[in-house]
């Protein structure tokens, strides 16, 4: 189990520095959980194409509302030179230290990360419904993402929302309706779940969403995450 958990870690990192290769795409970090699971902290960082400038945001959340904690998100771009095969690494680092209280206060440990139970590979194809078992516990999830985007160039704007069903071992099953159905925003073409956590002991779990966007480079990629408790 150990070397399967170690392997899946590295398929997650060379994903990252694969995507950070081609277009503006940020890399995502997870900083890791509180000891209860309920908070959760993550970054994302990287080269913005059309300025060559790093840059770096670090994102603490609550996971039972799915809200950011008070003053849990920083955010900096960074007019030091860069180098080419940066990948912007020095940026996240010093935002790091700007965050270091939140996370002391937060308790948050960088070794809690959480359980992976689902990844997205570059060479997969993005579908609507997804269904992945949790072979420690025997839950079963089925996954239903639904979007919508209108508008296009400068008024371009998506929504999405994400259908959660939860079957425990015992044969109990359990519906959860994650994130926003109504909100439009602004920017973002595309929506894609690249990968579902289990916080620590496995009473929540965090969906980590992939944002496409239109760039005047060609196509930028961020990150943010919905998260619910069971």
């Amino acid at each position: 189990m150990r070397r399967r958990s170690i392997s899946v870690i590295l398929v997650a990192i060379l994903i990252a520095a694969a995507q950070s290769a081609v277009a503006d795409a940020a890399v995502f970090t997870n900083l890791g959980f509180s000891p209860n699971g309920r908070v959760f902290m993550f970054a994302q960082h990287g080269i913005e194409r059309a300025s060559g400038q790093a840059y770096a945001e670090i994102f603490t959340v609550d996971v039972p509302s799915n809200q950011f904690v008070p003053s849990g998100v920083f955010r900096r771009q960074f007019t030091d030179p860069v180098s080419p095969g940066q990948t912007g690494h020095a940026a996240l680092l010093t935002l790091m230290r700007e965050a270091e209280p939140l996370r002391s206060s937060n308790n948050i440990n960088h070794f809690l990360q959480g359980r992976l139970v689902y990844l997205l590979l570059n060479a997969d194809e993005p579908r609507p419904e997804i269904t992945f078992r949790d072979f420690v516990t025997g839950d079963s999830y089925h996954v239903v993402l639904s979007q919508e985007s209108r508008g296009s160039g400068s008024d371009l704007a998506a929504r999405f929302h994400i259908d959660l069903t939860r079957t425990t071992a015992s044969g109990r099953s359990e519906s959860y309706t994650v994130g926003l159905p109504n909100l439009f925003r602004d920017g973002v073409r595309h929506y894609r779940i690249r990968q579902a956590l289990l916080t620590p002991g496995n009473r929540g779990m965090v969906f980590v969403v992939e944002m496409e966007r239109p760039s005047g480079t060609g196509t930028a990629l961020r990150y943010m995450v919905e998260t619910l408790e069971f």
